[in-house]
Protein backbone atom coordinates (compact mmCIF):
# COMPACT_ATOMS: atom_id res chain seq x y z
CA UNK A 1 0.00 0.00 0.00
CA UNK A 2 1.85 3.57 -0.99
CA UNK A 3 1.68 6.13 1.51
CA UNK A 4 0.92 9.62 0.86
CA UNK A 5 1.67 12.50 3.20
CA UNK A 6 -0.68 15.23 1.86
CA UNK A 7 -0.09 18.71 3.64
CA UNK A 8 -2.32 21.39 4.12
CA UNK A 9 -5.18 18.80 3.38
CA UNK A 10 -8.25 20.03 5.16
CA UNK A 11 -7.87 23.10 3.14
CA UNK A 12 -10.17 23.65 -0.39
CA UNK A 13 -7.39 22.38 -3.05
CA UNK A 14 -6.22 19.62 -0.54
CA UNK A 15 -9.02 18.09 0.47
CA UNK A 16 -11.04 18.04 -2.76
CA UNK A 17 -7.48 16.21 -3.84
CA UNK A 18 -7.75 13.69 -1.05
CA UNK A 19 -11.65 13.15 -2.00
CA UNK A 20 -10.11 12.36 -5.44
CA UNK A 21 -7.53 9.83 -4.80
CA UNK A 22 -10.08 7.85 -2.40
CA UNK A 23 -12.27 7.65 -5.30
CA UNK A 24 -9.93 6.36 -7.63
CA UNK A 25 -7.61 4.04 -5.64
CA UNK A 26 -10.01 3.26 -2.50
CA UNK A 27 -8.11 1.06 -0.42
CA UNK A 28 -4.91 0.83 -2.65
CA UNK A 29 -3.65 3.88 -0.78
CA UNK A 30 -3.12 5.43 2.71
CA UNK A 31 -2.97 9.16 3.29
CA UNK A 32 -2.27 10.80 5.77
CA UNK A 33 -3.09 14.64 6.21
CA UNK A 34 -1.25 17.16 8.13
CA UNK A 35 -3.10 20.52 8.63
CA UNK A 36 -2.14 23.31 11.34
CA UNK A 37 -5.79 24.07 10.94
CA UNK A 38 -5.91 27.98 10.29
CA UNK A 39 -8.57 29.96 9.51
CA UNK A 40 -8.80 28.09 5.95
CA UNK A 41 -8.13 24.72 6.95
CA UNK A 42 -11.36 23.04 7.74
CA UNK A 43 -11.56 19.34 8.55
CA UNK A 44 -15.44 19.60 7.56
CA UNK A 45 -14.42 19.39 4.28
CA UNK A 46 -13.11 15.44 4.60
CA UNK A 47 -16.31 14.02 7.10
CA UNK A 48 -16.64 11.48 4.37
CA UNK A 49 -13.14 10.54 4.58
CA UNK A 50 -12.62 10.53 8.11
CA UNK A 51 -13.48 7.65 9.55
CA UNK A 52 -11.49 5.27 6.51
CA UNK A 53 -8.93 3.18 7.92
CA UNK A 54 -6.35 3.96 5.51
CA UNK A 55 -6.62 7.85 6.43
CA UNK A 56 -4.81 9.71 9.37
CA UNK A 57 -5.40 13.19 10.09
CA UNK A 58 -2.57 14.84 12.04
CA UNK A 59 -2.63 18.60 13.00
CA UNK A 60 0.96 19.88 12.91
CA UNK A 61 2.39 22.81 12.01
CA UNK A 62 5.12 22.42 8.70
CA UNK A 63 7.06 24.73 10.00
CA UNK A 64 7.75 22.26 12.73
CA UNK A 65 11.08 20.33 12.31
CA UNK A 66 10.31 17.98 15.08
CA UNK A 67 6.61 17.08 14.16
CA UNK A 68 7.09 16.87 10.78
CA UNK A 69 10.05 14.52 11.24
CA UNK A 70 8.52 12.49 13.55
CA UNK A 71 5.76 11.75 11.08
CA UNK A 72 8.61 10.55 8.68
CA UNK A 73 10.46 8.41 11.22
CA UNK A 74 6.80 6.84 12.01
CA UNK A 75 5.77 6.04 8.43
CA UNK A 76 7.47 4.85 5.25
CA UNK A 77 6.35 7.82 3.08
CA UNK A 78 6.09 7.02 -0.75
CA UNK A 79 4.99 10.47 -2.00
CA UNK A 80 4.69 13.58 -0.63
CA UNK A 81 2.07 16.24 -1.95
CA UNK A 82 2.97 19.80 -0.15
CA UNK A 83 -0.26 22.18 -0.96
CA UNK A 84 0.20 23.89 2.66
CA UNK A 85 0.46 27.42 2.41
CA UNK A 86 -0.81 30.91 2.95
CA UNK A 87 -2.65 31.82 -0.16
CA UNK A 88 -4.67 34.95 0.18
CA UNK A 89 -2.82 37.85 -1.43
CA UNK A 90 -4.91 40.14 0.22
CA UNK A 91 -3.89 38.83 3.51
CA UNK A 92 -0.45 38.87 2.41
CA UNK A 93 -0.17 42.40 2.07
CA UNK A 94 -1.80 42.88 5.44
CA UNK A 95 0.92 40.44 7.05
CA UNK A 96 3.63 39.31 5.11
CA UNK A 97 6.08 37.30 7.45
CA UNK A 98 3.74 34.76 8.01
CA UNK A 99 3.78 33.67 4.08
CA UNK A 100 7.57 34.14 4.39
CA UNK A 101 7.20 32.13 7.58
CA UNK A 102 4.60 28.94 6.02
CA UNK A 103 5.72 29.11 2.40
CA UNK A 104 9.70 29.12 2.35
CA UNK A 105 10.32 28.04 5.86
CA UNK A 106 7.83 25.40 5.90
CA UNK A 107 8.97 24.38 2.80
CA UNK A 108 12.13 24.13 3.88
CA UNK A 109 11.44 22.02 6.97
CA UNK A 110 9.31 19.35 4.69
CA UNK A 111 12.10 19.52 2.19
CA UNK A 112 14.81 17.86 5.30
CA UNK A 113 12.52 15.96 6.28
CA UNK A 114 11.90 14.33 3.70
CA UNK A 115 15.48 14.20 2.10
CA UNK A 116 16.35 13.07 5.74
CA UNK A 117 13.89 10.15 5.55
CA UNK A 118 14.95 9.02 1.74
CA UNK A 119 18.44 9.55 0.72
CA UNK A 120 20.51 6.76 0.86
CA UNK A 121 24.49 6.78 2.05
CA UNK A 122 25.24 7.20 -1.42
CA UNK A 123 23.25 9.87 -2.11
CA UNK A 124 20.35 8.12 -4.32
CA UNK A 125 16.74 7.51 -3.16
CA UNK A 126 14.58 4.71 -3.52
CA UNK A 127 12.45 3.73 -6.62
CA UNK A 128 9.01 5.43 -6.47
CA UNK A 129 9.69 8.49 -3.65
CA UNK A 130 9.07 11.89 -4.76
CA UNK A 131 7.54 15.05 -3.34
CA UNK A 132 5.34 17.40 -5.51
CA UNK A 133 5.30 20.44 -4.81
CA UNK A 134 1.70 22.39 -5.29
CA UNK A 135 2.42 26.25 -6.68
CA UNK A 136 0.68 29.17 -8.60
CA UNK A 137 1.12 31.25 -11.90
CA UNK A 138 1.19 34.23 -9.98
CA UNK A 139 5.33 33.55 -9.72
CA UNK A 140 5.35 34.41 -13.37
CA UNK A 141 3.83 37.96 -12.59
CA UNK A 142 1.50 39.69 -14.75
CA UNK A 143 0.56 39.51 -18.62
CA UNK A 144 0.18 42.13 -20.87
CA UNK A 145 -3.70 42.40 -21.97
CA UNK A 146 -4.19 39.67 -25.03
CA UNK A 147 -1.03 38.84 -25.33
CA UNK A 148 0.99 35.64 -24.63
CA UNK A 149 1.06 33.00 -22.47
CA UNK A 150 2.73 31.55 -18.85
CA UNK A 151 5.29 28.85 -19.89
CA UNK A 152 7.50 27.01 -17.50
CA UNK A 153 10.59 28.29 -18.89
CA UNK A 154 8.75 32.36 -18.61
CA UNK A 155 10.73 33.98 -15.74
CA UNK A 156 9.56 34.13 -12.67
CA UNK A 157 8.40 37.94 -11.52
CA UNK A 158 6.15 37.97 -8.39
CA UNK A 159 4.75 41.25 -7.71
CA UNK A 160 2.44 40.78 -4.37
CA UNK A 161 4.30 39.44 -0.38
CA UNK A 162 2.16 36.32 -1.62
CA UNK A 163 3.68 35.25 -4.96
CA UNK A 164 6.86 36.20 -3.92
CA UNK A 165 6.90 33.96 -1.03
CA UNK A 166 5.07 30.97 -3.11
CA UNK A 167 8.50 31.83 -6.09
CA UNK A 168 10.83 31.42 -3.13
CA UNK A 169 9.43 28.14 -2.13
CA UNK A 170 9.94 27.37 -5.85
CA UNK A 171 13.20 28.30 -6.17
CA UNK A 172 14.05 26.10 -2.86
CA UNK A 173 12.72 22.72 -4.49
CA UNK A 174 14.56 23.62 -7.48
CA UNK A 175 17.83 23.88 -5.51
CA UNK A 176 17.17 20.58 -3.80
CA UNK A 177 16.46 18.84 -7.27
CA UNK A 178 19.73 20.65 -8.41
CA UNK A 179 21.82 20.09 -5.49
CA UNK A 180 20.81 16.96 -4.02
CA UNK A 181 19.14 15.41 -6.99
CA UNK A 182 15.88 15.35 -4.82
CA UNK A 183 13.09 13.25 -6.67
CA UNK A 184 10.55 16.22 -6.80
CA UNK A 185 8.23 17.89 -9.26
CA UNK A 186 6.57 21.38 -9.16
CA UNK A 187 3.20 22.37 -10.88
CA UNK A 188 1.86 25.60 -11.30
CA UNK A 189 -1.56 26.10 -11.52
CA UNK A 190 -3.91 28.74 -12.32
CA UNK A 191 -6.85 30.21 -10.05
CA UNK A 192 -8.98 26.82 -8.84
CA UNK A 193 -12.85 26.72 -8.11
CA UNK A 194 -15.36 24.43 -6.68
CA UNK A 195 -16.62 22.62 -3.76
CA UNK A 196 -14.72 23.76 0.02
CA UNK A 197 -13.32 27.14 -1.09
CA UNK A 198 -13.16 29.44 1.59
CA UNK A 199 -15.12 32.56 0.79
CA UNK A 200 -12.92 35.01 1.33
CA UNK A 201 -12.09 33.73 -2.53
CA UNK A 202 -13.95 35.35 -5.35
CA UNK A 203 -16.02 33.05 -6.73
CA UNK A 204 -17.74 31.74 -3.35
CA UNK A 205 -17.81 35.19 -1.85
CA UNK A 206 -20.18 36.35 -4.69
CA UNK A 207 -21.87 33.61 -4.58
CA UNK A 208 -22.80 33.61 -0.59
CA UNK A 209 -23.18 37.56 -0.97
CA UNK A 210 -25.41 37.49 -4.14
CA UNK A 211 -27.61 35.00 -2.01
CA UNK A 212 -27.96 37.01 0.71
CA UNK A 213 -28.44 40.13 -1.17
CA UNK A 214 -24.69 41.83 -0.03
CA UNK A 215 -23.03 44.28 -2.03
CA UNK A 216 -20.37 42.16 -4.16
CA UNK A 217 -16.93 43.87 -4.37
CA UNK A 218 -15.27 44.37 -7.85
CA UNK A 219 -11.62 45.81 -7.78
CA UNK A 220 -10.47 48.78 -9.73
CA UNK A 221 -12.29 48.30 -13.19
CA UNK A 222 -12.69 44.74 -12.77
CA UNK A 223 -11.04 43.70 -15.97
CA UNK A 224 -7.78 41.71 -14.45
CA UNK A 225 -8.20 38.61 -16.34
CA UNK A 226 -7.49 34.92 -14.67
CA UNK A 227 -7.49 31.19 -15.90
CA UNK A 228 -10.22 29.13 -13.98
CA UNK A 229 -9.61 25.73 -13.31
CA UNK A 230 -12.15 23.41 -12.02
CA UNK A 231 -10.67 21.89 -8.67
CA UNK A 232 -11.22 18.57 -9.34
CA UNK A 233 -9.31 18.70 -12.94
CA UNK A 234 -6.23 20.43 -10.71
CA UNK A 235 -6.78 16.86 -8.84
CA UNK A 236 -6.38 14.65 -11.54
CA UNK A 237 -3.43 16.83 -13.23
CA UNK A 238 -1.61 15.95 -10.17
CA UNK A 239 -2.15 12.62 -9.55
CA UNK A 240 -0.81 12.56 -13.44
CA UNK A 241 2.40 14.19 -12.67
CA UNK A 242 3.04 12.28 -9.73
CA UNK A 243 2.56 8.86 -11.49
CA UNK A 244 4.08 9.89 -15.27
CA UNK A 245 6.07 12.89 -15.13
CA UNK A 246 9.43 13.32 -15.39
CA UNK A 247 11.95 13.44 -12.24
CA UNK A 248 12.81 17.25 -11.84
CA UNK A 249 10.53 18.64 -14.59
CA UNK A 250 8.01 21.72 -13.59
CA UNK A 251 4.51 21.57 -14.97
CA UNK A 252 2.24 24.24 -15.83
CA UNK A 253 -1.46 23.31 -14.99
CA UNK A 254 -4.22 26.00 -16.53
CA UNK A 255 -7.87 25.98 -17.48
CA UNK A 256 -7.81 27.35 -21.59
CA UNK A 257 -10.48 29.45 -19.57
CA UNK A 258 -9.67 33.66 -19.30
CA UNK A 259 -12.37 35.54 -18.04
CA UNK A 260 -12.41 39.32 -16.60
CA UNK A 261 -13.36 39.66 -12.79
CA UNK A 262 -16.37 41.28 -13.75
CA UNK A 263 -16.93 38.51 -16.18
CA UNK A 264 -17.28 36.03 -13.55
CA UNK A 265 -19.55 37.81 -11.36
CA UNK A 266 -22.01 38.44 -14.12
CA UNK A 267 -21.98 34.76 -14.98
CA UNK A 268 -22.41 33.98 -11.45
CA UNK A 269 -25.32 36.50 -11.31
CA UNK A 270 -26.56 34.89 -14.24
CA UNK A 271 -26.13 31.21 -13.53
CA UNK A 272 -27.84 31.79 -9.66
CA UNK A 273 -30.89 33.46 -11.17
CA UNK A 274 -31.19 30.76 -13.77
CA UNK A 275 -30.89 27.39 -11.12
CA UNK A 276 -32.76 29.31 -7.91
CA UNK A 277 -36.46 28.62 -8.16
CA UNK A 278 -38.91 31.49 -8.38
CA UNK A 279 -39.98 29.89 -5.26
CA UNK A 280 -36.99 31.11 -3.21
CA UNK A 281 -37.42 34.20 -2.34
CA UNK A 282 -33.44 34.61 -2.41
CA UNK A 283 -34.05 35.07 -6.00
CA UNK A 284 -35.35 38.43 -5.88
CA UNK A 285 -32.13 40.45 -4.75
CA UNK A 286 -29.71 38.54 -7.06
CA UNK A 287 -28.68 41.27 -9.04
CA UNK A 288 -25.85 43.26 -11.03
CA UNK A 289 -27.42 46.12 -9.14
CA UNK A 290 -25.61 44.65 -6.13
CA UNK A 291 -22.02 44.76 -7.94
CA UNK A 292 -19.70 47.82 -6.02
CA UNK A 293 -16.17 48.69 -7.32
CA UNK A 294 -13.92 49.09 -4.83
CA UNK A 295 -10.45 50.30 -4.37
CA UNK A 296 -8.12 48.30 -6.59
CA UNK A 297 -5.54 45.71 -4.90
CA UNK A 298 -1.74 47.36 -4.26
CA UNK A 299 0.61 46.15 -6.99
CA UNK A 300 -2.47 43.82 -8.56
CA UNK A 301 -1.72 42.02 -11.47
CA UNK A 302 -3.70 42.44 -14.41
CA UNK A 303 -3.65 38.79 -16.46
CA UNK A 304 -2.59 35.49 -16.11
CA UNK A 305 -2.92 33.04 -18.49
CA UNK A 306 -1.32 29.70 -18.12
CA UNK A 307 0.12 26.95 -21.21
CA UNK A 308 -0.51 23.45 -20.35
CA UNK A 309 1.08 22.57 -23.54
CA UNK A 310 3.74 20.69 -21.49
CA UNK A 311 1.74 18.80 -19.56
CA UNK A 312 -0.53 17.56 -22.77
CA UNK A 313 1.95 16.40 -24.65
CA UNK A 314 4.14 14.74 -21.79
CA UNK A 315 1.45 13.10 -19.53
CA UNK A 316 -2.34 13.64 -21.30
CA UNK A 317 -3.62 15.78 -19.09
CA UNK A 318 -6.19 18.56 -20.19
CA UNK A 319 -8.64 20.52 -18.54
CA UNK A 320 -12.48 18.99 -18.84
CA UNK A 321 -14.93 21.04 -17.32
CA UNK A 322 -16.27 23.63 -19.26
CA UNK A 323 -16.43 26.81 -17.15
CA UNK A 324 -20.17 27.03 -17.50
CA UNK A 325 -20.66 23.11 -16.43
CA UNK A 326 -18.03 23.81 -13.13
CA UNK A 327 -19.69 26.89 -11.96
CA UNK A 328 -23.14 25.08 -12.21
CA UNK A 329 -21.80 22.13 -10.53
CA UNK A 330 -20.23 25.08 -7.79
CA UNK A 331 -23.35 26.61 -7.42
CA UNK A 332 -25.34 23.39 -7.06
CA UNK A 333 -22.70 22.42 -4.25
CA UNK A 334 -23.44 25.36 -2.02
CA UNK A 335 -27.10 24.68 -2.35
CA UNK A 336 -26.42 21.44 -0.61
CA UNK A 337 -24.11 22.61 1.66
CA UNK A 338 -25.86 25.32 3.28
CA UNK A 339 -24.45 24.83 7.09
CA UNK A 340 -20.96 24.08 5.33
CA UNK A 341 -21.47 28.13 4.53
CA UNK A 342 -22.87 29.27 7.45
CA UNK A 343 -20.09 27.06 9.66
CA UNK A 344 -17.49 28.91 7.55
CA UNK A 345 -18.56 32.21 7.83
CA UNK A 346 -19.30 32.35 11.52
CA UNK A 347 -16.24 30.74 12.59
CA UNK A 348 -18.28 27.50 13.77
CA UNK A 349 -16.32 24.96 11.35
CA UNK A 350 -13.25 25.63 13.66
CA UNK A 351 -14.77 24.23 16.58
CA UNK A 352 -14.87 20.51 14.50
CA UNK A 353 -11.28 20.03 15.68
CA UNK A 354 -12.02 20.40 19.32
CA UNK A 355 -15.67 17.68 19.23
CA UNK A 356 -13.73 15.23 16.81
CA UNK A 357 -10.32 14.98 18.07
CA UNK A 358 -10.24 16.25 21.96
CA UNK A 359 -10.08 13.63 24.51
Amino acid sequence: MRTYLVTGGAGFIGSNYIHYMFRKYGDQIRIINVDKLTYAGNLENLTEVEKLPNYTFVKADICDKEAISGIFAENDIDRVVHFAAESHVDRSIKNPEVFVQTNVLGTAVMLNAARAAWEKEDGTYPEGKKFLHVSTDEVYGSLPEGEGYFYETTPYSPHSPYSSSKAGSDMLVKAYMDTYHFPANITNCSNNYGPYQFPEKLIPLIINNALNGKKLPVYGDGKNVRDWLYVEDHAKAIDMVQEQGRLFETYNVGGHNEKQNIQIVEIIIETLQEMLPDSDPRKAHVSKDLITYVEDRKGHDRRYAIAPDKIKAEIGWEPETMFKDGIKKTIRWYFEHEDWMKNVTSGDYQKYYETMYTV
